[in-house]
């Protein structure tokens, strides 16, 4: 079940959910708009390894925007600081967002119930697309979890991306084993 925008406030008033900053005017039927922060990074290495850490490069949006190129993965992170405690947040992209071409995550549009932190997203382009900091660029919706979370994601030992910062967080796949 989706939580509706009214469940959506009740969280904030009950510290489950966690918006910093918080702005009702981005709150839609069911979802909280986010937008993109000023700070986007690249990998330094043509060729990534899974088996290693693959070191980034930050970097923040100029006041004139910045072009994406397409065939480039750019990391980027939302202005916003999150927190879930009993529900499960899911981001998507807006569709005013896909319909200039920018995809805002490859795979990781779901979080787990104890996320805390800002949203790393995994952005490409189909298109050469100026983005700017503080534009709208995705959605979270909280799902209602069923039952009690017995091991919530910021409590977890091996959590690679629990109270992540302001800052995109590269691949932790180099911290598993296989």
């Amino acid at each position: 079940m989706i939580l509706a925008d009214s469940q959506i406030l009740k969280g904030i008033e009950q510290s489950d959910i966690v918006i910093e900053p918080f702005d009702a005017n981005n709150l839609g039927s069911n979802s909280y708009d986010v937008h993109l922060s000023k700070h986007l990074a690249q990998y330094d290495d043509e060729v990534l390894d899974a088996k290693k850490h693959n070191t980034i490069s930050h970097f923040d949006i100029p006041e004139e925007g910045f072009v994406l190129q397409p065939g480039q993965l750019y990391l980027g992170s939302t202005l916003e600081y999150t927190e879930t405690h009993k529900h499960v947040p899911f981001l998507e992209g807006k569709s005013s967002t896909g319909r200039l071409g920018i995809d805002i995550h490859a795979t990781a549009g779901k979080g787990d119930v104890g996320f805390c932190g800002y949203w790393t997203l995994e952005i490409s382009a189909s298109k050469p697309v100026r983005v700017y900091a503080g534009m709208p660029i995705g959605q979270l919706i909280y799902y209602l979890v069923e039952g009690e979370t017995i091991n919530p994601y910021n409590k977890k030992a091996s959590a690679k991306y629990s109270h992540q910062e302001a800052r995109p967080k590269e691949s932790m796949m180099w911290k598993n084993s296989f």
